[in-house]
């Protein structure tokens, strides 16, 4: 259906650096069979994600949302924390 094609893809990850201006980097991990071996193998994919805010800090986990791109590395936005660091 139509909702499911126009829907955005989401993401729960782990803010790693969040040394640019409004910009966060977040390692996303997944869990995926070795085709070969068929053992689970646990991998790892940084977004580059735009924070408006300026609101998340490293160690927060958080959910990213992909967007219209604002820029040529970000294609992914921020709507909330899940989790803030301790």
């Amino acid at each position: 259906t139509d909702t499911e094609r126009n829907r955005r893809k989401e993401r729960v990850g782990l803010i790693v650096s969040d040394k640019a201006d409004k910009t966060v980097t977040v390692a996303v991990e997944a869990l995926v069979r070795h085709p070969m071996y068929k053992k689970r193998v646990r991998r790892s994919k940084k977004f580059i994600v735009h924070d408006e805010r300026n609101e998340a800090n490293v160690g927060d986990l958080v959910r990213i949302v992909e967007a219209r791109p604002p820029s040529r590395t970000t294609n992914w936005t921020l709507p909330r924390i899940v989790e803030a660091a301790t």
